[in-house]
């Protein structure tokens, strides 16, 4: 997937881009609030995240867009839950933390989930601990759903607390259980 925003481009992964990649991810405050990825972040994983980056769902890396060569700046993506369910996931290098991206990128991913990809709702998690991530996802009209529970991520190398979120039409349960997603 490509798209454009007022201020990003959004773009896949390419093999050239491994060096940004772990430049803007290999620092523990970003790693921290990853599921997946591993602490130390090392080039080898970024090399490993771009090779395997070809899936149905679309991934992309955030580049500001500026008069000269974009800066990545972060990465958005839709990806499948262990309980099939789909999932909304974003970070942000710290360095532009609070510039408003993710949300940007969020709105671009999430018109590409509804109107491309038809799909009828969209999960996010976040920890308890990043509560900006929280932010972004109610900007992005998420609701909360259940109780915080552990979710694990491999840079702590632990489980901590999490909140999913949905956002999907009218009807939208608040608690409980929750169909598996389908595309429309």
């Amino acid at each position: 997937m490509f798209a454009r925003t007022d201020r990003l481009l959004l773009r896949p992964g390419w093999a050239e881009d491994a060096p940004a990649l772990h430049a803007a991810i290999a620092e523990p405050a970003v790693v921290r609030n990853l599921a997946r990825a591993p602490w130390p972040y090392r080039l080898t994983d970024a090399q490993a995240f771009l090779a395997g980056a070809d899936t149905p769902l679309p991934t992309c890396l955030m580049f500001a867009r500026t008069h000269g060569a974009p800066r990545l700046v972060g990465g958005v993506g839709l990806h499948p839950a262990a309980d099939g369910r789909i999932e909304l996931g974003f970070w942000v290098a710290r360095r532009f933390w609070g510039l408003g991206y993710a949300t940007e990128a969020g709105q671009a991913m999430l018109a590409a989930a509804r109107d491309t990809l038809r799909l009828s709702a969209i999960e996010a998690v976040h920890f308890v601990d990043n509560p900006a991530a929280g932010r972004v996802l109610h900007k992005l009209g998420f609701r909360p759903i259940g109780c915080p529970a552990p979710r694990f991520s491999a840079g702590r190398g632990e489980a901590a607390p999490s909140r999913r979120y949905i956002s999907e039409g009218d009807g939208m349960p608040c608690d409980g259980d929750m169909p598996q997603l389908k595309a429309a």
